[in-house]
């Protein structure tokens, strides 16, 4: 079964931890072993996983991102002008493939699942699939 999460993200650069979400679908499923995939259907979000113990993680890796990827439109084509966000879901990538142990994800000790918004406020959507081993 795939379920389909959705979300309000409530500004232009943020993370939002997802990792409850998925644990949710994990125990709907009741597996042992396996792997939970998340994908995000959106070319301007993303997944990761990053540390969730210090939330100036977050900040930092956002601020890093406008470093690297500012949203000054200089000579960018798209017409849009979010290319900046386009980058940076590139970057973080689309989806996250996690393994499944004795019923839990394997996660570190500090890990945790994110939804990236990079062009927000929006309504998003994610969805997290569970295959059994």
């Amino acid at each position: 079964m795939i379920y389909k999460q959705s979300l309000q993200t409530k500004s232009h650069d943020m993370f939002i931890e997802i990792t409850d979400k998925v644990e949710e679908a994990i125990a709907k499923e009741t597996i042992a072993e396996g792997m939970a995939i998340v994908y995000c259907p959106h070319t301007t979000a993303g997944i990761t996983i990053n540390e969730n113990a210090d939330p100036d993680v977050v900040k930092d890796m956002l601020r890093r991102f406008d470093e690297v990827y500012p949203w000054e439109r200089g000579q960018d084509r798209h017409m849009e002008g979010n290319t900046a966000a386009h980058m940076k879901a590139s970057t973080v990538g689309a989806s996250q493939t996690i393994l499944i142990s004795e019923g839990k994800l394997l996660l570190g000790v500090w890990q945790g699942i994110y939804f990236c918004e990079f062009d927000g406020p929006r309504n998003r959507n994610y969805y997290i699939k569970i295959i059994r081993a």
